[in-house]
């Protein structure tokens, strides 16, 4: 992989998943030793910390359909410029979660420049909701909804009208999705690789399929990492653990074929909480999931 210019920006969120534990998940992941992993690997890195975040004790869910509202559309904002501006410093920016709401405010951010995004979501959820059809109202189950420019009008709004098209999506990993925002996706022209489908034809058949896909008349693909498609015997620090998932070396080999192929132009990765996990198990898999997308191999 060609050596980058790495900026780290962190995004303690944790309004999207209504629990706390999340918002330490950017400095377990350092803890683990990503700069070091980075660094070996030849690139450069540059960590501007984390953005602000309102104090959690102090927040009040004033819609129970849409959680923290105000809180979260203000720290996607923020985030948005930091991704525009990592950018046009021609920068790579790799963005730690908090939970997996920051993603609007990642790719509200990306969109602004890539005129033609693609997108791959590792996740054993949809996150396709929106207020209507979401059982618990929590806005980290409605990101790649909004990214479509389907939801409340203040989180689409954080796109001004720059959508990403969902023919450009893939999921990778799906194993859980509540009934209505499954039907919307059966619907969508998303692509979806359940566990079903990466038991069936095999991971490597799947990356080969999603990453033609998202690289096909597109200008930039970004790849976000949700911890919790990975299982749970592997990654027990995840608020929403569900049998079944990706081995850890699945995950490795998923993105180490994404960076054979050279495509990411960015980086998220989400939903680690250091207060359920063992000893930072969770935190030291996803510093070396990073690594594996930014070009780590065995040998």
């Amino acid at each position: 992989m060609t050596a980058k210019s790495v900026t780290i920006i962190g995004v303690p969120l944790d309004y999207g998943a209504d629990r706390r534990g999340v918002d330490m998940g950017p400095s377990a992941i350092r803890y683990a030793g990503l700069h070091e992993n980075i660094r070996r690997l030849g690139h450069q890195v540059n960590d501007i910390g984390n953005l602000p975040v309102p104090v959690p004790e102090s927040r009040l869910a004033k819609n129970p359909r849409v959680k923290y509202l105000d809180e979260i559309v203000k720290v996607s904002r923020v985030l948005a410029r930091a991704v525009e501006r990592t950018l046009t410093e021609g920068a790579f920016p790799l963005i730690l979660g908090g939970d997996h709401s920051i993603a609007m405010g990642t790719v509200a951010g990306l969109v602004r420049k890539f005129n033609r995004l693609g997108i791959l979501w590792f996740d054993a959820h949809g996150d396709f909701n929106t207020e209507e059809t979401s059982p618990s109202g929590n806005v980290h189950g409605m990101p790649a909804a909004v990214m479509a420019g389907r939801g409340n009008p203040r989180l689409t709004s954080l796109f001004g009208g720059r959508f990403v098209d969902l023919a450009k999506v893939v999921y990778v990993g799906v194993r859980t999705l509540d009934p209505l925002e499954a039907e919307a996706l059966r619907t969508s022209a998303a692509t979806v690789y359940s566990m079903h489908d990466i038991d069936r034809y095999g991971l490597r058949e799947v990356m080969a399929r999603a990453i033609e896909t998202v690289t096909t008349n597109t200008d930039g693909v970004h790849v976000s990492f949700d911890i919790d498609c990975v299982d749970p015997l592997y990654a027990p620090g995840s608020g929403t653990p569900f049998s079944g998932g990706l081995t850890e070396r699945e995950a490795h080999l998923g993105l180490e074929l994404v960076a054979e192929k050279n495509v990411a132009t960015s980086f998220e990765m989400v939903e680690v909480n250091p207060i359920l996990d063992q000893q930072n198990r969770t935190g030291r898999l996803a510093a070396k999931l990073i690594a594996s997308a930014l070009g780590s191999r065995i040998i």
